[in-house]
C-alpha cells in the first residue's frame, strides 16, 4: 500500500476516524473529570553515611553503595507503615474501623490492614547523585496527603534509631552477662595466684630468683676458693710429712728460727769447748745436753707447725665439702624455685589473659552502653511537607492529549480493518493491483467535468464584458 492509498482511504472513511477519535477524546475527558483529585506531598530527608562519633566503626564502601537502596526498602516496610497507623491512631478512627469490618469481617490485626491500606500511596525515590531522599504520599485530599507523608518520614527517623538502639541494647545486656562471668574468671585467677604466693612464700619471683641466682653464684666463687685452698693445703700437707724441716711454713717459723739460731751457736761452742776443754769436761757435756734440748724443742716446734698444716688441710677440706653441700643444697632451692616460678608465670598469665579478657568485655560494653542510650540515626529531615495547592491527578490536560493519540492510532486502525474487509476502488493503481491490467487513461469524474465547464463559461463570458 502506498502512502497515497492510505491517504484516500482515510479521506474516505473520514466521517468513521473522526467519530472514533472524537468518542476516545471524550470519553477520556469524561472520565478524568469525574475522576476523584489526588494531591501529592512530599517530605525529604537526608542519610548520612559518616562514621557515627558514638560507634568507632566506618561504614564499608560496599556497604555505603547499598546504603540507600536499604533505606528506601527500610521506609517502604510493613514497620514504618505500622508505626504510622500507630502515631496518628488510625484505627480509631470509626471510617476505618468501619472499613475494616467491611473488607475483612473483623478477622487479622487492623493495624497490619491499616498499614497496608496507607502504604499504596507511598512513593519513595532516592536521588541518584546525592544522599537525599524524597517522601511522597498521594491522598484525596491535601491535608491528608502532607500529614502522611510527613508521618512517614517521622516514622521512618523513629525506625532507624530503634534499629540502631535495639540490637545496641541486646549486646549491652549479652556483654553485661559476659563481663560478669569474665570478673568471676578473673577473681578466681587472682585469688588462685595468691593461694600460691603464700604457699610458696613468693610474692615477687623475678626478685626472688635474682637473689637466690646471686646467692648460689656466691656459693660457687667460694667452693672454687676452697677448692683451691685444698688443694694448697693438701700439698703443704704432703710436703710436711714427707721433709718437714724443708716446709715453708717451719722455714718461716720465727721460734724455730730462733731455736735453730741458738742451735748453731751452741754446736760452735761445743766444738770450742771440745777442742779446748776435751770431751769428758763438764762444760762439754752440758753443752752436749744444751744441743739435746734444743733439737728436741726445734722437732716439737716443727712437729706443731707440720701439725697445724695437717689441721688446716683437714679444715679445708670440711669447709670444702660444707661449702659444697651448700652449693648442691641452694642449686636444689633455685630449680625448686625456678620450678615455682614456672608454676607462678602461668598462673601469672592466666591472670594477665583474664584481665585483657575482661578489659575488652568492659570496653565493648560501655561502647554498647552508649550506642543503647543515643537519639541519633543518622537521618535527618530536610524539609517538611506542606499541603499541595492543586491536585497532581487526574492531570485533564494530559490524559486528553494521549487519548488524542492512542484514538487517533485506534481510528486509523479501524479504519484500515474496514477497508481490509470492504475494498473499493479509489485510483489507477488499486485496478492495476486488483486486475493486473495496464491502465490506459483516466476519465474526469462527473462532478469535476461540470466544475470544468462553469470554470470555462465564466472565463468566456468574462471576455467579452471586458471588450
Amino acid at each position: 500500500m502506498t502512502f497515497n492509498q492510505f491517504l484516500r482511504i482515510i479521506r474516505s472513511r473520514w466521517v468513521l476516524v473522526l467519530s472514533i477519535v472524537t468518542v476516545v477524546v471524550l470519553s477520556t475527558l469524561g472520565v478524568s473529570l469525574m475522576l476523584t483529585k489526588q494531591y501529592t506531598a512530599s517530605a525529604t530527608v537526608m542519610a548520612d553515611v559518616r562514621p557515627d562519633p558514638v560507634s568507632p566503626y566506618a561504614m564499608a564502601g560496599a556497604m555505603a553503595n547499598t546504603y540507600l537502596a536499604t533505606q528506601v526498602d527500610i521506609i517502604k516496610s510493613a514497620n514504618v507503615a505500622q508505626r504510622v497507623v500507630r502515631t496518628l491512631r488510625l484505627t480509631e478512627n470509626p471510617q476505618m474501623r468501619e472499613l475494616w469490618m467491611k473488607q475483612t469481617k473483623g478477622q487479622g490485626d487492623v493495624t497490619a490492614w491499616a498499614a497496608d491500606l496507607i502504604d499504596k500511596g507511598l512513593t519513595v525515590k532516592p536521588s541518584r547523585e546525592s544522599n537525599v531522599i524524597e517522601i511522597q504520599y498521594e491522598g484525596n485530599s491535601p491535608g491528608f496527603a502532607s500529614t502522611l507523608a510527613n508521618a512517614y518520614a517521622r516514622a521512618y527517623i523513629d525506625s532507624t534509631v530503634q534499629i540502631k538502639v535495639g540490637p545496641a541494647r541486646q549486646y549491652a545486656e549479652f556483654f553485661e552477662e559476659r563481663a560478669r562471668a569474665a570478673r568471676e574468671k578473673l577473681e578466681r585467677a587472682r585469688e588462685k595466684l595468691a593461694e600460691a604466693q603464700r604457699e610458696k612464700g613468693i610474692v615477687l619471683t623475678d626478685e626472688r630468683l635474682d637473689v637466690e641466682t646471686a646467692r648460689l653464684a656466691e656459693l660457687s666463687s667460694q667452693v672454687n676458693a676452697l677448692r683451691a685452698m685444698r688443694s694448697e693445703t693438701t700439698s703443704r700437707r704432703a710436703q710436711a710429712s714427707a721433709n718437714p724441716e724443708q716446709l715453708n711454713d717451719v722455714l718461716n717459723n720465727p721460734v724455730v728460727a730462733n731455736l735453730k739460731t741458738d742451735l748453731a751457736r751452741q754446736e760452735g761452742r761445743l766444738r770450742e769447748l771440745s777442742e779446748r776443754l776435751g770431751d769428758a769436761h763438764p762444760q762439754v757435756i752440758e753443752s752436749r745436753a744444751t744441743i739435746d734440748s734444743l733439737r728436741a724443742q726445734i722437732r716439737n716446734e716443727t712437729s706443731r707447725v707440720t701439725g697445724s698444716v695437717r689441721g688446716g688441710a683437714s679444715m679445708a677440706a670440711q669447709r670444702e665439702a660444707e661449702a659444697i653441700a651448700a652449693f648442691e643444697a641452694q642449686r636444689e632451692r633455685l630449680l625448686k624455685l625456678k620450678e615455682s616460678r614456672t608454676d607462678l608465670q602461668v598462673m601469672e598469665r592466666e591472670v594477665e589473659t583474664a584481665q585483657r579478657i575482661y578489659d575488652s568485655i568492659q570496653e565493648r560494653l560501655s561502647q554498647t552502653n552508649l550506642e543503647s542510650q543515643t537519639s541519633q540515626s543518622g537521618i535527618y529531615l530536610l524539609s517538611s511537607a506542606t499541603e499541595p495547592t492543586s491536585p497532581t491527578s487526574p492531570r485533564v490536560f494530559l490524559n486528553t492529549a494521549v487519548s488524542l493519540v492512542l484514538g487517533t492510532l485506534l481510528a486509523l486502525m479501524v479504519a484500515m480493518t474496514v477497508e481490509l474487509f470492504d475494498r473499493r476502488v479509489r485510483s489507477p493503481i488499486d485496478i492495476t493491483q486488483a486486475l493486473d491490467i495496464p491502465v490506459i487513461g483516466v476519465l474526469p469524474a462527473p462532478k469535476s467535468h461540470r466544475r470544468l465547464t462553469t470554470a470555462r463559461l465564466r472565463l468566456a463570458f468574462g471576455s467579452k464584458s471586458a471588450s
